[in-house]
C-alpha cells in the first residue's frame, strides 16, 4: 500500500513537473507568436507603404524574380500590359502585352547577367510611347534577386518632339528656299550690273566719238 502511494506521489510529481514544463513551453510559444505577429505586422506595414508609394508615383512597375517569373506589379502596369493578379508566378514570356518590345525578355536576362541597367523608348500598339527601364533588383543583404522594370509614359513629350522636328525641318526648308531665291536675285543683279556696264561703256564710246569728230573740225 505504501509502495503504491509512493508511486502515485512520484507520478503526481512527474505530472506536475510536466505540466510546469508545458506551461513554460506555452509561454515561450506565446512570446514567439507575439514576436512573429509583430514582425508580420511590420512587414505588412512596409509592404503597404511600398505599394502606396509605388502607386502614388503613377509609374508602371513590374518585379521579376531570378527566373523571370512575375513577383508583383503596380496597378499602373495594367495600362501598358494585360497583367492580372493571377499572373503572379507566371513567366514574363506568357504575359500578353500591347507594348512593341519583342526583346524585353532578352534585355531582362542581360541586365540580370551584367547588373547594368537598360533603358529604351518603345511604342505600344495604340500609338503611345513609353520610356522602359530595366534595373537589377537588390535585396537588403545586397543579393541579386531578379529585375525591376519601369514604364514611364512619354507620349506627350514624344508628340512634342515630333512637332519640333517638323518645325525644324520646315525652317530648314525655308532657309534653303531663301538661299535659292537669294542666289537667283544675285544672278539677276549681276546680269543687270553687266548690262549697265555695257550701256555705260556704249555711252562713253559715243561721247568719245563725238569729241573726236569735234576736234577734227
Amino acid at each position: 500500500m505504501q509502495s503504491c502511494n509512493e508511486e502515485l506521489q512520484s507520478t503526481n510529481e512527474e505530472l506536475t513537473t510536466t505540466k510546469e514544463e508545458v506551461q513554460s513551453s506555452n509561454e515561450e510559444l506565446k512570446t514567439i507568436n507575439f514576436e512573429l505577429q509583430a514582425k508580420l505586422d511590420g512587414l505588412s506595414l512596409v509592404t503597404n507603404d511600398m505599394k502606396n508609394l509605388m502607386d502614388s508615383t503613377k509609374i508602371a512597375t513590374l518585379f521579376l524574380d531570378n527566373t523571370l517569373l512575375v513577383k508583383r506589379f503596380t496597378n499602373q502596369m495594367t495600362v501598358v500590359s494585360r497583367l492580372i493578379l493571377s499572373d503572379v508566378g507566371r513567366p514574363i514570356t506568357d504575359i500578353a502585352s500591347d507594348l512593341i518590345y519583342p526583346e524585353l525578355t532578352e534585355d531582362a536576362m542581360e541586365v540580370q547577367r551584367t547588373l547594368i541597367a537598360v533603358e529604351k523608348q518603345i511604342m505600344s500598339r495604340n500609338g503611345n510611347w513609353f520610356s522602359a527601364r530595366i534595373l537589377p533588383y537588390h535585396t537588403l543583404d545586397s543579393e541579386n534577386d531578379g529585375v525591376v522594370i519601369t514604364f514611364v509614359d512619354i507620349t506627350k513629350s514624344k508628340v512634342m518632339e515630333v512637332e519640333l522636328n517638323k518645325t525644324k525641318l520646315a525652317l530648314e526648308q525655308q532657309i534653303v528656299d531663301q538661299e535659292v531665291e537669294l542666289s537667283l536675285v544675285n544672278k539677276k543683279l549681276l546680269a543687270n550690273n553687266k548690262l549697265l556696264d555695257e550701256v555705260q561703256q556704249g555711252y562713253r564710246e559715243v561721247a568719245a566719238s563725238k569729241d573726236s569728230d569735234y576736234n577734227n573740225l
